[in-house]
């Protein structure tokens, strides 16, 4: 005789990039042993790794989880991690100001992802040419060129973040070139058109959540957590 199967329930995610909503179920055991062998490894690209491959698990309908963005993956992670453990998590800062350690309860349900004000995602060369750029997605957590690119991984990241370069007559997918090829083309570019790309690439859009309170002085202090290492230690 069969062992009973159990029934998950199930809950829905909208990504914050395209507003598409998404079936999820919670964590299971399985997924707790990944994120622990991942956090026993102390490597930060295993742990990236096992947060892509938890979220990957957990969807309950058709999803790629390597084409959503970073942003998107780690708000994916925090909101499935509050329906599956708990939504309250505890964490603990020092003041910069009086060197005291305080705690707090931080409500994951309430992490939101804050896009910039300007978002140019075009960057244009001359009238009829330019460059489309796309936010860096999950696929790079198994890039294993790009994890090991050291000094030279934000030139790296630009090459990956490349969607597409058009002309007056011709769109270029940047699937279709090398990242030898990709490299070169950047190479080209004058200082004024990279710096807008350098623009791009350093707003992108993050993670927020704020705690406000005053410390042991008197003061009013403001502590805004924007990654996910910020809220919690995986487990």
């Amino acid at each position: 005789m069969s062992l009973p199967k159990i029934n998950y329930p199930q809950f829905i995610i909208e990504i914050p990039s395209s507003k598409r909503k998404v079936a999820f179920r919670p964590f299971l055991v399985r997924e707790e042993k990944i994120l622990l062998m991942a956090k026993t490894s102390e490597d930060e690209a295993d742990i990236l790794l096992s947060v892509k491959q938890v979220v990957n698990n957990c969807a309950l309908e058709e999803f790629d989880v390597n084409s959503i963005s970073l942003f998107d993956l780690e708000y994916l992670f925090i909101q499935i991690r509050a329906q599956s453990v708990s939504d309250v998590v505890q964490v603990s800062y020092k003041d910069s100001e009086d060197e005291k350690i305080y705690d707090f309860d931080i409500e994951l349900k309430k992490v939101e992802v804050i896009f910039p004000e300007v978002t140019e995602k075009t960057i244009k060369i001359t009238d009829t040419t330019g460059i489309v750029m796309r936010y860096p997605t999950a696929s790079l957590y198994e890039d294993k060129e790009f994890l090991s690119s050291g000094s030279d991984s934000f030139f790296q990241l630009i090459t990956r973040c490349i969607d597409k370069i058009y002309d007056e007559s011709t769109v270029y997918e940047s699937g279709m070139y090398t990242k030898k090829e990709l490299e070169e083309y950047l190479d080209s570019l004058d200082i004024k058109t990279f710096e807008k790309i350098k623009d791009f690439m350093v707003n992108q859009p993050r993670l927020s959540y704020k705690i406000n309170y005053k410390n042991s002085l008197g003061h009013d202090r403001v502590i805004e957590l924007t990654t996910l290492s910020d809220f919690f230690t995986l487990r």
